[in-house]
C-alpha cells in the first residue's frame, strides 16, 4: 500500500493513530529518536548534551512531531530533567549492541572524567 492509499483510507490511517496513542510515550520518543544515536559513529556532542540536560532539540521535535500534546511534552521532558540518563537510554532502545556498548562507553567516560575533575 502506498503513502497515498494509506492516507485515503481512514480506517487505516485510524488504526495506525491508534496504534500510536496506545503506546507509551517513552517508546513513541524512543522509535522517532532513535536514529540520532544510531548512525556508525559515536555522537560525543549528543552524548554531552544530553548529560548536560541540554534536552532543546528533542524537546522542540517532540513537540513539533504533532504526536504530542503541550503537557504531554512537559511530562516527557520532566524525568529527562531529573535524569539525562533516561532519554540517552531512550534513544539506544533501539540500537544494536555494538552501537549500545560503544555509547555506554563514552557516557561511562564522561562520568569518569567528570569525577577526577571534582576530586
Amino acid at each position: 500500500m502506498t503513502t497515498e492509499q494509506l492516507v485515503r483510507n481512514t480506517i487505516i490511517v485510524g488504526r495506525v493513530a491508534y496504534g500510536i496513542a496506545s503506546r507509551p510515550p517513552r517508546d513513541i520518543v524512543a522509535a522517532m529518536f532513535s536514529f540520532d544515536l544510531d548512525g556508525g559513529d559515536v555522537d560525543l556532542d549528543a552524548v554531552e548534551r544530553i548529560r548536560a540536560g541540554d534536552f532543546d532539540d528533542w524537546v522542540s521535535a517532540a513537540a513539533r512531531s504533532g504526536l504530542f500534546s503541550p503537557r504531554e511534552v512537559e511530562a516527557l521532558a520532566r524525568p529527562w530533567h531529573a535524569d539525562p540518563r533516561s532519554l540517552f537510554e531512550a534513544l539506544l532502545t533501539d540500537a544494536d549492541d555494538m552501537t549500545r556498548r560503544r555509547y555506554e562507553i563514552v557516557w561511562n567516560s564522561l562520568d569518569q572524567a567528570d569525577s577526577r575533575e571534582y576530586a
